[in-house]
């Protein structure tokens, strides 16, 4: 698919021209401190270039899914963030802290627009001089963002368009979304990919093409329902499927074992037979799992085999033979695709199964992909080295939707000839 790039932009000359950037910066926060700033670290190549050249960079980016108006109360000015008003969005949501850090790791002061393309947009975009970078509020604070209705996107997507002269994709973690911001704006402006979107496009399609074998596959996360179009879009391709995390117990019932008050899709249990039936020569399951009676850092905590789950206890984790197995499988292969944890890593006695896998996957010497969401958040928390992996992804459901097969909006949008 060939699509105009942010080279081709930059060959183009930026110089003065004012350029929309559509980031991904949604980031976990503890009240107003970031608490993992890597999707901010990867924003920054792509933000840094244009302004190195001499644009004027405009970055659009959303947090959060906030209810509400079309923008914060005004009257603070450029970079404040007054109160929420009635009607307004939670102010718990603003990209402030997102503007202090980047701005941090760009070495200049990153301005802040207390709206989304309301006056305090607009000013920003006319502020700005060349080579500084300016961040316009929370685009979900604009209910047209996400908008079932296409006219409403498109309308947002123009007033978009009045404040830059270019727009260059760059969230990889939204091309998956048809949003005024990722797929509109790119009908009505000059188009671009950014060096983000290419690379992480360019690494998943080496894991659908003809990836280097043995390929092993671990998936976790909480529920099979999530992951069940991956998963069937998987099987064909891989050699071994590794299953941790809430989804397992759904796999350990399908093969008839009590689960006790696990996690449990019901509703998939037959397909989960039907999977292990089709595909049991490579799905693997866990053999034991760490269980408690509740989810809390100081409650007794029992390792036990996975069909030796007491009635109110409930799997939390992945046991240490399991890891083992799951190391086993890893350490031979020759690719390795990881997404979803495998257990809830956040909360201490849960966290050895998450960091086993994750640390069999770095001690390989295969070409590991960590799929973005929760798997890149782990890997950060646990305080694992990241250059211990050939790619973190910066999208979790993007990098899926890849591998399943379908077309991603934010992408296919950017190679239209209708400009």
């Amino acid at each position: 698919m060939a699509v105009k790039t942010v080279d081709d932009l930059l060959a183009e000359g930026v110089a003065g021209r004012r350029v929309l950037v559509r980031s991904d910066l949604n980031v976990p926060l503890d009240g107003s401190a970031i608490t993992d700033d890597g999707r901010v670290r990867a924003a920054v190549p792509t933000i840094r270039k244009l302004a190195e050249a001499g644009a004027k960079v405009i970055v659009a980016a959303h947090l959060g899914r906030p209810k509400g108006g079309r923008g914060l109360a005004s009257g603070g000015g450029l970079g404040a963030v007054p109160p929420a008003s009635t009607g307004a969005p939670d102010a718990k949501y603003s990209l402030r802290p997102v503007a202090v850090r980047l701005g941090e790791l760009l070495g200049a002061e990153v301005a802040l627009a207390g709206d989304v393309v309301g006056p305090e947009a607009k000013a920003l975009a006319g502020s700005l001089t060349d080579g500084s970078v300016g961040l316009l509020e929370n685009v979900r604070f604009d209910p047209r963002e996400t908008s079932k209705s296409e006219a409403e996107r498109a309308e947002l997507a123009g007033e978009f368009a009045s404040l830059a002269d270019a727009f260059v994709s760059d969230g990889f973690g939204v091309v998956h979304r048809k949003q005024a911001s990722v797929y509109e704006v790119a009908r009505v402006l000059p188009a671009y990919a950014g060096g983000l979107v290419l690379a992480e496009l360019d690494v998943l399609s080496k894991l659908t093409g003809e990836p280097a074998r043995p390929y092993v596959v671990v998936l976790g996360g909480s529920k099979v329902s999530d992951k069940l179009a991956v998963i069937e879009a998987l099987l064909p391709k891989v050699d071994t499927l590794l299953i941790g995390g809430g989804m397992a117990f759904t796999f350990l019932a399908a093969r008839g074992h009590d689960v006790g008050d696990s996690l449990l899709e019901t509703d998939f249990v037959e397909t989960a037979r039907k999977l292990l039936d089709e595909h049991g020569d490579k799905i693997v399951v866990p053999v034991d799992v760490v269980i408690a009676q509740a989810l809390a850092p100081d409650v007794e905590v029992r390792t036990v085999a996975a069909e030796e789950i007491p009635s109110g206890w409930k799997g939390l984790d992945i046991g240490p033979r399991t890891v083992e197995l799951f190391a086993g499988s890893i350490a031979g292969a020759k690719t390795v695709f990881w997404n979803g944890p495998a257990g809830v890593f956040e909360l201490a006695p849960f966290a050895a199964g998450t960091r086993g896998v994750a640390q069999a996957i770095a001690d390989s010497a295969a070409f590991s992909v960590v799929g973005g969401g929760d798997s890149a958040a782990a890997v950060r928390l646990l305080g694992l080295p990241e250059d211990g992996f050939s790619h973190i992804s910066t999208g979790g459901g993007a990098s899926l939707e890849f591998l399943e097969g379908k077309d991603l909006p934010g992408v296919a949008v950017l190679s239209e000839g209708n400009r």
